[in-house]
């Protein structure tokens, strides 16, 4: 299923490709953006292999992101970031906190309000976690030099807008799609 995900992936991204060719901003724009596309959804395969190793999902990843150790959140807080329900952030943490990762604080000015931060062993797994996320791979490593100097400086100019991990203020939900049903 997953393989023709991603050959209907492709086929319509290559179809998209052939109709945005030209010199215009926009079309030069739309191909760049689909080149980091495409080259994002081709690590698709190795970026989960790597949560795997770690027994964590995608949404254990997100909250492992948002968290600290010195700096515990509201619960409320994270499902309003991940603009999910609350019931969704307590089965996470739950997740979680039954693996040593995290811990449930109260927060000192307010005893009834529930907090999360991460632990010792979650703190260094969340390190060990994204060290060898941004390890190159090999491929990439064969680059030479120069080509990784300038991809390196091209992306280091993107506006910091598009590493938000957070919904934008100027975005909202697809139509239909109820805040209480999108996914952390």
């Amino acid at each position: 299923m997953v393989e023709v995900l991603e050959t209907s992936a492709r086929a319509t991204y290559d179809g998209a490709m052939g109709r945005t060719r030209g010199t215009g901003k926009a079309a030069i724009a739309a191909e760049a953006w689909g080149a980091l596309l495409d080259l994002t959804m081709g690590q698709r395969n190795r970026f989960f292999r790597i949560l795997q190793e770690f027994g964590l999902t995608p949404g254990d990843l997100r909250a492992l992101f948002a968290l600290d150790q010195e700096t515990p959140r509201p619960m409320r807080t994270l499902a309003r970031a991940w603009a999910c329900d609350p019931s969704n952030v307590t089965w996470m943490v739950d997740r979680l906190e039954s693996r040593g990762l995290v811990e449930r604080r109260m927060l000192p000015s307010d005893r009834r309000v529930k907090t999360v931060a991460l632990t010792p062993l979650g703190a260094s797994t969340k390190a060990e976690l994204f060290t060898r996320l941004q390890e190159p791979p090999a491929d990439f490593l064969a680059l030479d030099r120069a080509t990784l100097q300038a991809l390196r400086d091209a992306l280091a100019r993107l506006p910091a807008s598009l590493r938000a991990t957070g919904p934008h203020e100027h975005e909202r939900p697809p139509d239909g799609v109820p805040p209480h049903r999108q996914r952390a």
